[in-house]
């Protein structure tokens, strides 16, 4: 009985040990950064910069590009829902809005998604989630004692989406082309010629 109790005890603490999940570090701002450097010997700066024009440009509900400088800088803001699942259904919790930046170089690019502020959603009179407020809360700002834990919470959300974000976009550098759905022509009836 004695082992059997043993046993379960050592698997639960390797699960909660495995479970854990890297936070996301600080920059010398003092804001919250995900910052990824990556190698790319075989692809040329040109294809690697459209490449990512077409990651952006792809995903109209996640990013939208701010600015372009040159053929090397590109500057993007991007939104990332964060739910609360329970019994199979979830709910969005509120949303994180985050500025993306790419820089590529001949033989590499980096990339960085900081400046992360959450909104919190509410359910309004009709059943939908809204935005409570149009001022978010950086995610980098201390929380008082009762909201810390649900804080930690949307920080551990934010820095596996920001992984996840990263993988999506390092794998359309590397693999992907990305090709912009052309606009549906709109029917439009003339009235004047009949």
């Amino acid at each position: 009985m004695k082992s059997l109790l043993m046993s379960i005890s050592f698997l639960l603490f390797t699960v909660c040990s495995f479970a854990q999940e890297k936070p996301l570090p600080f920059d010398e701002r003092g804001k919250l950064i995900y910052y990824e450097i990556v190698a790319s010997n075989e692809t040329p700066k040109d294809s690697l910069m459209s490449r990512a024009l077409a990651f952006l440009k792809a995903d109209s509900k996640k990013f939208k590009v701010s600015a372009i400088k040159g053929d090397t800088l590109v500057e993007a803001t991007g939104k990332m829902l964060i739910s609360k699942s329970a019994l199979g259904m979830a709910r969005p919790m509120g949303a994180v809005y985050f500025n993306f930046y790419t820089e590529v170089k001949a033989g590499k690019y980096r990339f960085w998604l900081t400046d992360f502020v959450f909104v919190s959603y509410m359910r309004d009179r009709y059943g939908n989630f809204v935005p409570e407020t149009t001022i978010g809360i950086p995610l980098e700002r201390e929380q008082g004692k009762l909201r810390v834990a649900e804080w930690v919470g949307y920080q551990k959300i934010t820095a596996r989406e920001a992984k996840a974000i990263a993988d999506q976009f390092k794998t359309a550098l590397a693999t992907r082309i990305y090709t912009l759905q052309a606009k549906k022509p709109k029917n439009t009836i003339s009235t004047k010629s009949w």
